[in-house]
C-alpha cells in the first residue's frame, strides 16, 4: 500500500504555523498575482515533522550503511566539514560584499587553490566550475580557445577512450569537437597502435580518465601523452578518480595539460541527490591565461603588521565566466577543511587505503564472479554480474538482491566494455568488518544465483518498493504523486 501524501493527510482547519503581527503596513497584491483556488494542505507542525521524518527514513545514505558505488566515491563526509561551512562568517556572507569585508572567504579560496596546485602538480587552478561535468566542459573550451589563439583551426576532433567516463563524449561535442572512440587493449589500457593511427593534424586532444573506469592505472600513460603531444594535441585528465592518486602521483608531473577535480568526491563534500558539487579545473602554465574569469589572487602582499589583500584576477585570454559568482563556496570551505584536517600524510593515506580496500575485496570476490581484467586495481574494480551457466541472471538481479541485505548496489552496466558490469568502489573510509560483511553477502548472492535464481529475479523482497518496471517508468513519467479530485 502506497504511503499517504501530505495532501491526503490534510485536515481542514489545522494550522501548522502562526505568523506574528506585521510591523509594516499591509499592502494588497495585484489581482492578477492572486490564485483564488490554491489547494494547499492543512496540517499541524507535528503532522509535517512526522511525515517528512518518516520519508527521510526511507532514504538510503552513507550515514546509514555501505555505499560501494563505483566511480562516485561515496565516502563518509566528516561532520567537522559541516561545522566549518556553517560558521556565520562563511554562511552569512555574500559574494557582492566589498572586498575588505570578505577577506577571510577569499583567503579560504586562495589557500584551496594553492593546495590543489600542489596536490596535482599544475600551475593554476580555477574554483569556478559547479561540478565535474562543467569542469570537463571548461577543459574542452580551454582546448578550443588554445588552438584558436594559435590559429590552428584544423583541430576538430577529441579522442575519447572506451574506458573513459560517460560524460566525456558529450563534453567534447558541447565544446565544438567531434568525439572519436579509442579502444582499449586486452589489459584495459589504451591501444597504442590505434592511438597512433588516430593522432594527426586534426587532433585537438585526448580526454583520459586515469585510473580509468575499470579501476586500472594507464600503464603506458607517459607514452600516451607523448603521442598526443607530438601530434600537436592537448591531454585532458578526467580527475573524478583522483581519490586513488592523492599524495602518490601528480597528473601535472606526468604531462597532463588540464585536469578537473571533483571536490564532492575526492575531498569528501556531500553530493548525493544531485548536489551540491564543485569541479575546479587545473592547467599547465601554457594554458593559465585561458582559465575562467576571475581567479582569486593576492592584490597586495602582506607584511608583519598587515595580512595580504586578496581579490579577483582576470586571466588575459580567459574563456569567460562559467558560473554565477565564484564557485560553490560552501563546498570549497568543506574541501579545505578536509585537506587541513588530513594534511599531506593523511591525504596520501586516503589513496593508499582506498587502493588497499579495493584490492582486498577484489581478491575475495574474483573466484565467485568473473573478473575481466585480472590486474592490481586502484580505487575500484569491475566484475561481471553474470555466469555462463546462468544466462538468465543479470547484474541487475545481483544489485536488487543486495538491497535485501541492506547494502546499496554498486554501479550497474558501466563501463560498457564489460558485459553485465558491477563497478565496486569501497573507498578508504570503510572498515575491514564492513568489507568482510559485503564480501560475505556477495558470495551468498552468488550461491543463491546457482541454487535459487528466482530469489534474485524477484528481488528486492524487503524494501518499501519492490522490483519496478524501469522501462515503463522511464517512458511513462509520473512527476506529480497527487492531484486534487475533480469536482
Amino acid at each position: 500500500m502506497a504511503e499517504p501524501t501530505i495532501y491526503e493527510l490534510s485536515s481542514p482547519g489545522r494550522i501548522g504555523i502562526r505568523f506574528p503581527e506585521s510591523d509594516v503596513p499591509q499592502q494588497q497584491f495585484p489581482e492578477n498575482f492572486m490564485r483564488k483556488e490554491l489547494p494547499l494542505p492543512e496540517l499541524s507542525e507535528l503532522d509535517v515533522v512526522r511525515h517528512f521524518t518518516h520519508l527521510s527514513r526511507l532514504n538510503y545514505s552513507i550515514d546509514e550503511g555501505f555505499y560501494p558505488l563505483g566511480s562516485c566515491t561515496m565516502k563518509y563526509n566528516p561532520r567537522i566539514n559541516e561545522v566549518t561551512a556553517r560558521l556565520p562568517g562563511f554562511s552569512n556572507s555574500h559574494p557582492l560584499q566589498p572586498l575588505e569585508s570578505i577577506q577571510g572567504n577569499l583567503a579560504v579560496m586562495y589557500l584551496l587553490q594553492e593546495w590543489l596546485k600542489e596536490l596535482t602538480g599544475f600551475h593554476s587552478v580555477s574554483l569556478q566550475p559547479a561540478a565535474g561535468a562543467q569542469g570537463e566542459l571548461v577543459g574542452g573550451l580551454i582546448m578550443r580557445a588554445y588552438h584558436k589563439y594559435r590559429k590552428d583551426d584544423k583541430r576538430t576532433k577529441i579522442l575519447v577512450p572506451d574506458s573513459a567516463h560517460g560524460t566525456n563524449p558529450a563534453t567534447s561535442s558541447m565544446a565544438g569537437f567531434e568525439p572519436v572512440n579509442l579502444p582499449s587493449d586486452k589489459r584495459g589500457n589504451i591501444d597504442l597502435e590505434q592511438l597512433k593511427a588516430l593522432c594527426d593534424e586534426t587532433t585537438a586532444g585526448l580526454m583520459l580518465t586515469n585510473p580509468n573506469t575499470l579501476g586500472l592505472f594507464e600503464e603506458n600513460v607517459l607514452e600516451v601523452i607523448k603521442i598526443v603531444h607530438n601530434a600537436g594535441g592537448l591531454v585532458y585528465g578526467d580527475g573524478a578518480n583522483l581519490n586513488a592518486l592523492l599524495g602518490v602521483t601528480k597528473p601535472g608531473a606526468l604531462g597532463f595539460d588540464i585536469l578537473h577535480i571533483n571536490l564532492h568526491k575526492t575531498f569528501s563534500t556531500p553530493h548525493g541527490g544531485g548536489g551540491p558539487g564543485s569541479g575546479p579545473v587545473a592547467v599547465a602554465e601554457h594554458l593559465a591565461s585561458f582559465l575562467p574569469d576571475p581567479l582569486i589572487g593576492i592584490l597586495e602582499e602582506g607584511n608583519e603588521e598587515l595580512p595580504p589583500l586578496y581579490g579577483f584576477i582576470k586571466p588575459e585570454q580567459s574563456i569567460g565566466r562559467v558560473k554565477a559568482f565564484h564557485g560553490h563556496f560552501g563546498v570549497i570551505v568543506r574541501a579545505l577543511t578536509y585537506v587541513l584536517m588530513n594534511g599531506a600524510e593523511g591525504l596520501r593515506d586516503v589513496a593508499k587505503y582506498a587502493v588497499l580496500n579495493a584490492n582486498y575485496l577484489m581478491e575475495i570476490l574474483k573466484n565467485a564472479y568473473t573478473l575481466p581484467y585480472d590486474r592490481t586495481c586502484k580505487h575500484e574494480f569491475v566484475l561481471e554480474g553474470v555466469w555462463e551457466e546462468l544466462p538468465d541472471i543479470h547484474a541487475l538481479d545481483v544489485a536488487k538482491r543486495l538491497m535485501d541485505y541492506g547494502i546499496h548496489p554498486p554501479t550497474n552496466y558501466f563501463p560498457l566494455i564489460v558485459k553485465e558490469a558491477l563497478m565496486i568502489e569501497p573507498t578508504e573510509t570503510e572498515s575491514k568488518q564492513t568489507l568482510d560483511e559485503f564480501a560475505r553477502v556477495m558470495l551468498q548472492i552468488a550461491k543463491e544465483a546457482h541454487d535459487n535464481p528466482e530469489l534474485l529475479h524477484e528481488a528486492p523482497h524487503h524494501t518499501p518498493v519492490g522490483r519496478l518496471d524501469e522501462v515503463k517508468a522511464a517512458r511513462d513519467l509520473v512527476l506529480c504523486c497527487w492531484r486534487p479530485e475533480a469536482n
